[in-house]
């Protein structure tokens, strides 16, 4: 199929980090991008060396030679702009999470195969080396069988109350926006749990969830997950077995490396990424489109639909909806 090229829209900070990565990449190139601001199109392709950008989303959306979207919006219009690319006949990548709840997902799911076009969650974790390396790992049985898991996702966020993170009309908050990567840890070593229990806080002004505490229970494991805006944390994911234990580097879901324990001893492996780590879903993209698949095996659509329906789970139990579902 010669070269992917790419067309992104939402030209926030995600982006950014999304088309330095793109450009490491061979096979994939970064053709045209959009903003709602046609002067924020024009300086983020000058700045990135893009050679056709737009004023506004539609419009990328009609251009004869992008083969596939890369969805970098908030995420209250993801299922809108994904689905309305899918129907132009465009592939979709779309940042995580896919759909505001599983609802969304499900729409977008069926959109892709209605089209018969490429869908995949941005969910970049699953592509990382280190978190393929550990979940191989689980798989071999190195460390027994596996019956706990440790992991959170929490920094210290703005306190500006405008901005995406605080605002619930963009479906704000930490359990969309970071929650959703440590119940995807939990989801990709032990699957759908037979109970999720969770209790959160809220921000004083805005409403959204800022500091959630989770408990995944299986028949013969527990997960304790945790996400949070309010302070920083190692961010260090731990994974148990009854014959030893691998320590997931911190920032883990980035993770260039890990500790193994047994038997008492500790082995140390570093696994460097190409650029921040986004190369490796970009190159998913490329591999699966190349083969006309419309859907990547190492994160499929019915792994999105049940990571959704968790995420669902979680803030039917902290009490969190949003205005426009």
């Amino acid at each position: 199929m010669g070269v992917i090229k790419f067309g992104l829209i939402g030209l926030g900070h995600i982006t950014k980090g999304f088309i330095k990565d793109l450009a490491l990449v061979e096979g994939a190139e970064a053709v045209a991008v959009a903003s709602r601001s046609l002067e924020k199109a024009r300086a983020f392709s000058a700045e990135h060396g893009v050679k056709k950008y737009y004023g506004s989303y539609a419009e990328i959306l009609e251009d004869p030679e992008v083969d596939i979207i890369y969805i970098g919006t908030p995420h209250d219009s993801h299922e809108e702009w994904s689905i309305a690319a899918m129907n132009a006949g465009k592939h979709v990548l779309c940042e995580k999470p896919m759909g505001v709840n599983c609802a969304q997902v499900e729409r977008m799911v069926e959109a892709a195969r209605k089209n018969r076009v490429f869908l995949m969650e941005a969910l970049w974790a699953r592509f990382n080396p280190t978190i393929k390396a550990c979940l191989e790992l689980v798989r071999s049985g190195v460390i027994g069988e596996v019956n706990y898991l440790n992991a959170d996702f929490a920094f210290l966020a703005t306190k500006d109350t405008g901005h995406r993170l605080l605002k619930a009309e963009l479906a704000g908050g930490t359990i969309l926006d970071i929650g959703i990567y440590p119940l995807f840890l939990a989801y990709s070593i032990f699957g759908k749990p037979k109970e999720i229990m969770a209790s959160g806080l809220f921000h004083p002004q805005t409403g959204v969830d800022i500091q959630v505490s989770m408990i995944l229970k299986y028949p013969s494991a527990m997960a304790s997950l945790y996400c949070g805006f309010v302070s920083k944390s190692d961010m260090v994911a731990r994974i148990c077995g009854t014959e030893g234990t691998i320590y997931i580097d911190g920032r883990w879901h980035e993770s260039k490396g890990y500790t193994l324990e047994r038997g008492g001893e500790m082995e140390k492996v570093s696994l460097p990424t190409l650029g921040k780590g986004l190369t490796y879903e970009i190159r998913e993209c490329i591999e699966c489109i190349s083969q006309q698949k419309m859907q990547s095996e190492l994160w499929s659509h019915q792994n999105s639909l049940d990571l959704a329906e968790m995420l669902d789970e979680v803030r039917s139990r902290v009490g969190v909806r949003y205005g426009f579902e």
